[in-house]
């Protein structure tokens, strides 16, 4: 009864959603910080009559307000339901490798892009991270690859990309091989390659409102780049589901995009609340990598991931652990409100 393809697929792992306790939640990089105001206003007012019909298939007042807050046009904008769709729908449109070879990304990264990979049947090359944890751009930027992917800032690590080796890169990678930058996680500190879009047509930025506009019960994502790769995408989309963003999600979607204000403020909460946790644990002699992501990624000197995880679930406190050789000493910690934090750190120097 079950097909080839089916026995074949990896599937990917979230974070896990435990019911049987309520516990400090610091392991799937939710936003702590409620929607804007005016995302609760537009579900509360929402007319019943919208929902009879279906939704708009081509996302307009949606593109045209994130084409507005970004600088770019609409015919540059898809949208879709999450980021990880998108992406998945990027990686059927644009990377064959039977034509142009493997593609590229980060040995440690993203763990849905081998899962895609896995699903589309393409070859991959993990490229090795450089010392401290980083991305170097100079090993992707050999010709024979169908493409490159990776995150800024990069996860689980939170390290981010300097916008300047970014385009150093884009100059020197083939214009006919695709490159896209995973920008999730963004506004907690990286810089946006989206000015670059028009410089590159073979350039795409994937964005969310899962992380840094608290809506990751949404699912809603977009991606912007040439409108030519941005119809294909949408070629890409309606082979699938011609609907796979609801009248909700886009009318939320619309609400948050323009309170630009409200989100700021959020961010910059977050990001601070990081730099207070971050140099508790520093003071305390844990390694934690530079973040510019809403979490932070750290290892304690006498003790492996796996028991750091464990005794904070013990506590009451979920966190990430990934059994991955190279980075499983490490664990990876959302950051929360300060009294979630708070709650973490204590947590911490009674277990270690």
């Amino acid at each position: 009864m079950f097909s080839q393809r089916l026995r074949n697929l990896t599937p990917y792992v979230p974070g896990e959603q435990p019911q049987d306790r309520t516990y400090i939640k610091l392991n799937t990089n939710e936003n702590p910080y409620p929607p804007s105001p005016r995302v609760v206003d537009t579900l509360t007012n929402l007319d019943p009559e919208t929902l009879r019909r279906y939704p708009d298939p081509r996302f307009t007042l949606l593109r045209q307000r994130i084409a507005e807050r970004y600088g770019v046009t609409p015919e540059q904008v898809f949208a879709g339901n999450g980021s990880d769709e998108v992406l998945s729908f990027i990686f059927f449109a644009f990377f064959d490798s039977a034509n142009g070879g493997p593609l590229r990304f980060p040995e440690h990264t993203y763990s849905f892009y081998p899962v895609y990979c896995n699903y589309y049947g393409i070859d991959s090359e993990r490229i090795p991270l450089a010392p401290g944890y980083r991305i170097d751009l100079a090993p992707y930027a050999r010709s024979g690859s169908c493409g490159v992917i990776f995150p800024n800032p990069n996860a689980p690590t939170g390290i981010a990309v300097p916008l300047a080796d970014i385009t150093a890169f884009l100059e020197r990678y083939p214009s006919d091989g695709m490159v896209v930058v995973d920008e999730a996680y963004v506004d907690f500190g990286a810089e946006s390659a989206v000015a670059l879009i028009d410089r590159h047509p073979n350039l795409l930025v994937v964005r969310t409102l899962s992380k840094s506009m608290s809506l990751a019960g949404l699912r809603l994502g977009f991606a912007m780049g040439n409108a030519e790769l941005i119809s294909a995408l949408y070629t890409t989309k309606d082979a699938f589901n011609s609907y796979p963003l609801g009248t909700l999600a886009q009318l939320a979607g619309v609400a948050a995009i323009a309170d630009a204000a409200y989100y700021d403020a959020v961010n910059r909460a977050v990001v601070a609340t990081r730099e207070r946790f971050s140099r508790t644990l520093t003071d305390s002699g844990w390694e934690v990598l530079p973040s510019a992501a809403n979490f932070v990624f750290t290892r304690c000197p006498n003790a492996g991931g796996k028991t750091i995880y464990l005794k904070l679930k013990d506590k009451g406190i979920l966190v990430r652990h990934f059994e991955t050789p190279g980075i499983s000493d490490f664990v990876r910690i959302t950051i929360g409100t300060d009294p979630d934090m708070d709650a973490c750190a204590a947590a911490i120097a009674e277990c270690f």
